[in-house]
Formats: structure tokens, C-alpha cells, sequence
């Protein structure tokens, strides 16, 4: 007999298992491979772009543990009720294990370790951040399945078929809380955000990469354009959200922060087009293109440089012979069988006693 299939979408009751005293938690290894996945997607794309390859694995020693620090500084700031406010605990703030990563301060300080890290490697950021951008929307898709295991990022309440069934979860033991029969207690049936989003960030680096071979997008244009997009979608996930955040004027903070982000997005998008249309012709730091006619510049000054050549030849040629047509008149000075060297101490004898002759004609003898 045929099973009908579930109603609902089923959530893990465990999301943290122990290899001896070494705990494994889903969320940490989503978020690993994430990165392992945007890491093998940004060398393949690095290397189409003329980049070294092991150079984004470079970037990401310095990028990744950046990201990681900001994206858990802006899930701190913006919610720090659960660390700071009554009955918090600071000590928790440092729990990354336990989730609570914002995408925002993610990839802002992550951004910042790229740098950096760019700038050791000798590249530039921007291709850089082409390469990698669907690398880094496939990388949250990844992630957002250790929300699944957490139980947490779902929206508000659905009978759909897609609906996720959500269990009452113990953060720190990274499971299920059980009910006086024993089974895991239910809160209900929501809208899969995390799904959602996970759906939404394929779609994105599936269009990223369509728009890059296409318009052969360069200067940052990619990793803008990830933003634009992605701003977009989190836009109608986050209003779907019912869990714990803090507002300003009636909306989520997200939402704000999507605002922002999709417009500054749109803005770099059209006002880099204008500036600098095209791609990069090289990906390396102080080693710009050279520009048009630099060539015939060169071939010009080289043929300039030949002829130069050529006529300090030819004047060194006539200095030459003109050496060699004095050197035959003094020969013929000096006579048969004289050397030029005899003929010139015989013209000098001849000309003192000239002078003498001439000085005993012109003296007189005091009176």
C-alpha cells in the first residue's frame, strides 16, 4: 500500500551530535561547506577572468574569518536582548555554534579581509568580487540549511502543503525540548523562510552567472548586481518572519538594511557602467592595460631611434676619413724617408732660428 506523503515539511529533533568529546553541530558544517563550495566556484571563475589559480583560497584566509567576525557582530548589535538585555547572558555573544550569523555584517567585514587580502596577493578587489559573488549566493543557500537543523527562520503560520513543522528548541543542547509523554513538542506549522531564501539564492547564482557571459559585466558589476538581487528577495522573506527582531518606524531592521543595500546596489550598478563600461583586461594591482597606440608609439620611437643610428654612422664615417687625409698631408711634409715625427722637429728648428734672425734686426745698442 502506497504511504501518502507528509502534509507538512518535517524538522530535524537534533541538530548536534558528538564524536567522543567532539561535538558536531549542522549548523557549523552548513556553513563549512558553504564556503568550500563559494571557494571552488570563485578559482573556476577566477581562472575564466586570466586569474592564478589558488589565489581566492588566498583571499579567503583573510576574508572568511572576517566574515565570520562581522557576520556575528551585527547579529549581536541588532539583537542584543539575548546578550545584554534582563536575564541575558554576554558570555553567549562568543556561541557562533549556536547560530546567529548576519549575512550583512558578513560579507561588510568580509569585504574589508578581501581587501586585504587582495592587496597581499597583488589582485584587485573588484574581479575579484565578480569571480566570487555566485560563489557566495550558493554558499547561503548551503548555510540557511543549518537554520533547518536549528529550527529556526520560518515565517508565519500555514496550512500549505510546504508548510515546516517546527519543533520547541533547546539552543544549547542543539535539540528538540521534550514533552511530559516524551516526544518533541511542537509549536506549529510555518512558511519554510529558510527554503524560501535557499530557492531564491540558486535563482540569483544562476542569474548572475547568465548576466556575466552575456554582457561580459566587469569592475564589481557581478557582486553588485548580487546585492541588488539578493536585497530584493530577503526584502518579502524578512517581512515574512515572525521571530523576535528589533523595528524602527513599524518594520524589521532587515528590512531597512535590504532598502539600503539594494539601492546603493543599483546605483554602483549604473553609475560603474557609465564610468567604466566593459571588463577588466587584467586582473593584477599596478599593472594597468597600456593604452591605445601605446604600440605604434614604441614601433615610432624605434624607428626614430634607427635613424639616429644610422646618421651618427654616418658622421663617424667622415670624421674618420677626414683623420685619414690629414694624416697624408703630413706625410707628404715630411718628405722621402722621413717620418712625420722627424719632419715636425725640423719645421720647429726652421722656425727659432727665424725668430732669432728677425730679433737681432730689430734691437739697437744702448747709447
Amino acid at each position: 500500500m502506497i504511504r501518502a506523503l507528509p502534509a507538512v515539511i518535517p524538522s530535524p529533533t537534533q541538530g548536534v551530535w558528538h564524536l567522543g568529546p567532539l561535538p558536531l553541530r549542522a549548523y557549523a558544517l552548513c556553513i563549512l561547506a558553504g564556503i568550500v563550495v563559494c571557494i571552488v566556484i570563485g578559482e573556476r571563475r577566477w581562472a575564466e577572468r586570466g586569474g592564478r589559480q589558488g589565489t581566492i583560497l588566498d583571499v579567503a584566509a583573510y576574508a572568511v574569518p572576517a566574515g565570520i567576525v562581522g557576520g556575528r557582530l551585527y547579529h549581536v548589535i541588532t539583537s542584543p536582548q539575548a546578550y545584554f538585555g534582563e536575564g541575558g547572558d554576554p558570555v553567549k555573544a562568543l556561541y557562533i555554534w549556536e547560530g546567529g550569523l548576519g549575512i550583512w555584517g558578513a560579507v561588510a567585514l568580509g569585504g574589508v579581509g578581501a581587501w586585504i587580502g587582495c592587496r597581499r596577493v597583488g589582485v584587485k578587489l573588484p574581479p575579484l568580487g565578480d569571480a566570487i559573488a555566485p560563489g557566495i549566493a550558493v554558499a547561503q543557500a548551503i548555510g540557511r540549511f543549518g537554520n533547518w537543523f536549528n529550527n529556526e527562520l520560518y515565517g508565519k503560520a500555514t496550512d500549505l502543503p510546504w508548510g515546516l513543522k517546527v519543533y520547541d528548541w533547546d539552543q544549547s543542547a542543539g535539540r528538540a525540548k521534550l514533552g511530559e509523554n516524551g516526544q518533541p513538542e511542537v509549536l506549529g506549522t510555518f512558511h519554510p523562510a529558510f527554503a524560501y531564501e535557499a530557492i531564491w539564492d540558486v535563482g540569483t547564482a544562476a542569474v548572475l552567472v547568465w548576466a556575466d557571459r552575456r554582457w561580459r559585466l566587469g569592475h564589481g558589476r557581478v557582486f553588485a548586481l548580487y546585492v541588488v538581487l539578493y536585497c530584493a528577495g530577503r526584502s518579502w522573506i524578512e517581512a515574512l518572519r515572525i521571530d523576535p527582531a528589533n523595528h524602527i518606524l513599524g518594520l524589521r531592521l532587515n528590512l531597512w538594511t535590504s532598502a539600503v543595500g539594494f539601492v546603493g546596489g543599483l546605483a554602483y550598478l549604473v553609475i560603474s557602467a557609465r564610468l567604466r563600461p566593459g571588463r577588466e583586461d587584467d586582473v593584477r594591482r599596478g599593472t594597468p592595460a597600456p593604452p591605445d597606440g601605446a604600440v605604434d608609439a614604441a614601433d615610432d620611437s624605434g624607428d626614430s631611434g634607427d635613424g639616429a643610428g644610422k646618421d651618427a654612422g654616418k658622421d663617424s664615417d667622415e670624421d674618420s676619413a677626414e683623420h685619414t687625409d690629414e694624416q697624408a698631408d703630413g706625410d707628404r711634409d715630411a718628405g722621402p724617408g722621413k717620418t712625420p715625427e722627424a719632419a715636425a722637429a725640423t719645421s720647429s728648428d726652421g722656425a727659432r732660428q727665424e725668430a732669432g734672425h728677425d730679433g737681432n734686426r730689430g734691437s739697437a745698442p744702448a747709447g
